[in-house]
C-alpha cells in the first residue's frame, strides 16, 4: 500500500511540474513608466565590398552611437518617447588610409571626412518625439529616422501571450546605403524568466534591388517591454547604377546594443 501511495505521489508531483511549465507564459507589451530615461549604446562594424569597372574595392567602417530616450507620456493606447543622439564615433579604412571622427572631439576629425561629418552632425542633439502603441508599433507620422536605434530597441509584439518556442512575424523597414528596404522578420522566444525574455530572430529581404539576411538575439525586459541587449549580424547585396556604371555591392556587418 505504501509503495502504491509513493508511486501516486510521484506521478502527482510530475504532473504538477508539467502544469507549471505549461503555464509559463507572458504577454509582451511596451510599458515603460512615465519619466523614465534610458541610454542606448550601440556599436556597428561593417565591411563593404564593391566592384567598380572590374576592380574590387574594400572598405571597413566602425560606428558607435550613444542615444538617450525618455518616456514623456503613457496611456493604455499610446506611449510617447522623446529621443536624441548624444554622440557619434566613426572610423573608416580604405586603400591603406584610416579616417576618424568623434563628435565629442571634432577637432580631431580627418579632413577627408569633413563633408560626411556635416551630415552626421545634423542628427546630433536633435530631439524627436515618437509615438508607439502598446504593441510596440510606431504610429507617428513618417519622419527621418536615420541612425535612430529605437527601431532595434522597441519591437512589435504579438497580441497573444507567448511561451518558450512561440514565434511571430513582422515586417520592418531597414535603411541600407540610403535605400529603405522591407525586411520580413521572424522572432522566436527561447526562454522566459521574471527578469528577462530571451529571443532569437531571423530576417530576409528579397527585392529587385536588394537581397540579404539578418540573424541575431535580443533580451527584452518584461517590465518595460524594451530590448536591453541585442546582437545582429547582416549580409546584404545590392547594385548601384550611377553615371552609366553598374556597381555590385555587398555589405556584411554586426551590431550590438546595450540599454541602461
Amino acid at each position: 500500500m505504501k509503495n502504491k501511495l509513493s508511486i501516486l505521489l510521484l506521478i502527482l508531483i510530475g504532473m504538477s511540474s508539467l502544469t507549471a511549465n505549461a503555464q509559463k507564459a507572458i504577454t509582451l507589451r511596451l510599458q515603460p513608466k512615465q519619466g523614465q530615461t534610458f541610454t542606448a549604446n550601440s556599436k556597428a562594424t561593417m565591411t563593404t565590398l564593391m566592384n567598380v569597372q572590374g576592380q574590387s574595392m574594400s572598405m571597413g567602417q566602425n560606428m558607435e552611437f550613444r542615444q538617450s530616450f525618455t518616456t514623456k507620456a503613457v496611456s493604455d493606447k499610446q506611449v510617447d518617447i522623446e529621443t536624441q543622439i548624444e554622440s557619434i564615433k566613426m572610423s573608416m579604412s580604405q586603400m591603406g588610409m584610416k579616417l576618424e571622427y568623434d563628435s565629442e572631439h571634432p577637432e580631431k576629425t580627418s579632413p577627408m571626412l569633413a563633408g560626411q561629418t556635416k551630415e552626421l552632425e545634423k542628427a546630433l542633439k536633435k530631439s524627436t518625439t515618437l509615438a508607439y502603441d502598446a504593441m510596440g508599433k510606431l504610429i507617428s507620422d513618417s519622419i527621418d529616422l536615420e541612425m535612430n536605434q529605437l527601431a532595434n530597441i522597441i519591437l512589435e509584439f504579438p497580441e497573444q501571450e507567448v511561451t518558450e518556442g512561440s514565434k511571430w512575424n513582422i515586417q520592418k523597414t531597414q535603411p541600407v546605403n540610403d535605400v529603405d528596404i522591407v525586411v520580413d522578420m521572424e522572432y522566436t522566444v527561447t526562454s522566459i524568466s521574471k527578469k528577462k525574455v530571451e529571443l532569437s530572430f531571423t530576417g530576409n529581404v528579397d527585392s529587385k534591388e536588394v537581397k540579404g539576411t539578418y540573424t541575431g538575439t535580443a533580451t527584452v525586459d518584461p517590465q518595460t517591454g524594451l530590448v536591453i541587449t541585442s546582437t545582429t549580424r547582416s549580409n546584404v547585396s545590392m547594385t548601384i547604377n550611377e553615371q552609366g556604371m553598374s556597381m555590385p555591392i555587398t555589405i556584411a556587418g554586426s551590431t550590438t546594443i546595450e540599454v541602461k
